[in-house]
Formats: structure tokens, sequence, C-alpha cells
């Protein structure tokens, strides 16, 4: 079973997309390695993204409470994205203090400690007393100084040009 020696704390922030899909080519990398992946999203609900089936058909743990689409984007936090929120930290909580897994991706995490559905001192806690083999990886914009702070990589991906902007929606394949 292969095992690093030192695990890491690795953030992908900023304004841009490819955070997550950053981490699903870490998640692939890993698991490719012989390395234990689990991947928990926090605040993503509505219509899985593409890439989570095929992280599941290459065995990796896919925790992804959410069921409907987050009010972060919309109308407001919603008592379902309270819930969603409580039970991706429950499994990551868990995650991170067990032996069983060598990379523990929080897509998203980022955006629950912006929008106080998650709480920073407990997770800086559990980052604090995890395995040191396990590398963990946290996505989503607005990563608070405290967590950067912490980590020992920080990738901040910033928007140059979006098609966003010239009025092209997200595509099945590419954005989600």
């Amino acid at each position: 079973m292969a095992r690093l020696t030192r695990g890491l704390v690795q953030v992908y922030t900023g304004d841009s997309k490819g955070k997550t899909t950053a981490a699903v080519g870490q998640a692939v990398r890993a698991h490719g390695a012989g390395l234990r992946v689990c991947f928990v999203q926090f605040v993503k609900g509505g219509k899985p993204s593409s890439e989570l089936a095929v992280l599941r058909d290459l065995g990796i743990e896919v925790v992804r409470p959410a069921v409907t689409s987050s009010g972060v984007m919309g109308a407001g936090i919603t008592e379902e994205d309270r819930r969603a929120a409580r039970a991706a930290w429950e499994f990551a909580q868990c995650a991170l203090a067990s032996e069983a897994w060598d990379v523990v991706i929080l897509d998203e995490a980022n955006i629950a400690l912006k929008y106080d559905l998650l709480d920073l001192v407990p997770l800086l806690d559990a980052l604090h007393h995890r395995p040191t083999h396990m590398e963990v990886i946290i996505t989503g914009r607005d990563a608070p100084p405290a967590l950067r702070d912490f980590a020992d990589l920080v990738t901040v991906m910033t928007v140059e040009k979006h098609p966003f902007a010239a009025g092209i929606p997200a595509r099945l394949g590419i954005e989600f």
C-alpha cells in the first residue's frame, strides 16, 4: 500500500474557475499512485458535476450531502445548505482523524467557511491533529487568511478573461 511520508495542506482559492478541477486531477493522480482518496463536497448540490461519476468509478469515496442547489449563488443560505454542510463536516471530521485515507479533499469548504456553514477553528484543529501522512486539499473562493497561513501550498486562481462575461453559459463536460 502506498503512503506519503509527510502529508501537506493545499488550498486552491481565487475568483477563477478550475479549483475543483485541479482537486479532481489531484484525486485521480493520487488514486493512480495507490493512495486512498476521499472527496467531500460542501455546498454543491443539484445535478452532480460530471467528474463525480468518474471518481466513483475509480473507487474514490465521494461524499456529497447536498441534494438541492445551494442558496449561496441565489436567494441566500437555506436550511438545506446548513444540513448538507453539517453532514459534509461530520464525514470530513471523521476522515481527517482516520488512518483510512491518504488524501482528503474538502471541495468548496472555503465557501462553507465564508457563509458560516463551517467553523474555522474546528477545521484548523482537525488539520493540525490529522495523521502525519495525510494530504488535505481545500478548495473554494475566499479562503480565510488563517487557513492560508496554516497551509503548505496556496494556489490563487485569477480571472483574466472568462466566457461567462461573453454570455456563454456553463457547458456540460467543461464547467460541470
